[in-house]
């Protein structure tokens, strides 16, 4: 059975995803690992926004970090999250019709 604390922490991942650019981010982990920097050149944010929104993701569980040298790379821990962004969009198409 689920308690509270568990319903905090899933809500916490729904706020991690609660954002466009979070989304897009989310989006281009699915593909491969990225830096931030070649994040910041496919979003078009600054580097310290996109930053900021890699933490907001790492703290909530969703991607983790590795440093190489001077870089680092993030991943998607559980490309299974991206289902919800596929129900949403599923969602979206049906009340069109």
């Amino acid at each position: 059975m689920t308690d509270n604390k568990d319903y905090e922490h899933m809500a916490g991942i729904f706020k991690a995803l609660a954002h466009s650019t979070r989304l897009q981010v989310l989006v281009k982990l699915q593909e491969k690992e990225h830096c931030v920097c070649e994040l910041q050149e496919i979003i078009g944010f600054d580097m310290s926004t996109i930053s900021r929104h890699l933490n907001v993701l790492k703290n909530a569980g969703i991607i983790e970090s590795r440093k190489v040298n001077n870089q680092v790379f993030y991943r998607l821990l559980c490309p299974c999250v991206l289902d919800t962004l596929e129900c949403v969009i599923d969602m979206k198409t049906s009340n069109k019709e």
